[in-house]
């Protein structure tokens, strides 16, 4: 499986470049983005480090790495990411968007694309990990169709979507 281009109304979410890194450093520049998941903003070229292994795909054959960009048509300029690891019957996906795109419902957009495209590559479950105290993630994944389950991973509640029966 490799990541195609996608299309919303308002977003083209792009396949992962290491071209990107450059773009993305400053959508992603904001300390602020990684209160729920630690860490801090990655240099120019530490994010095209990151970006070339992710390109490359997991080392595990049984796991697939799928990552866009999102890109803001009438802006023409890039606001965050979109990524799916699929491991067998299931997508574990995630998003982030620039602080200053936030709170335009772009996130929930991106991910209503995503998860309908893994919908339509036959993948039956999708799920993400989201912080119990981030209410804007949920919100992105409720918009998405997923719904929270009593299961937790690293302190993260399991939200789930069955795409089919």
């Amino acid at each position: 499986m490799h990541p195609a281009r996608i299309r919303t109304p308002r977003l083209d979410l792009l396949p992962l470049r290491a071209e990107h890194a450059t773009e993305m450093a400053a959508v992603l520049s904001d300390p602020a983005l990684h209160t729920f998941t630690g860490g801090a903003p990655l240099t120019p070229a530490a994010l095209r480090t990151r970006y070339e292994r992710l390109v490359a795909g997991s080392p595990d054959p049984a796991v697939c790495w799928l990552n866009w960009v999102i890109r803001l048509r009438t802006d023409s300029r890039l606001t965050g990411t979109v990524q799916a690891t699929v491991t067998g019957s299931e997508a574990e996906i995630a998003w982030v968007v620039g602080a200053p795109w936030q709170g335009r419902g772009l996130a929930s957009e991106a991910a209503r694309g995503l998860v309908s495209w893994l919908e339509e590559q036959a993948v039956p479950t999708v799920v993400a990990h989201i912080h119990p105290d981030h209410r804007a993630s949920a919100a992105v994944a409720t918009a998405a169709g997923l719904t929270p389950t009593d299961q937790w991973q690293d302190g993260e509640v399991r939200w789930q979507r069955a795409t089919r029966p």
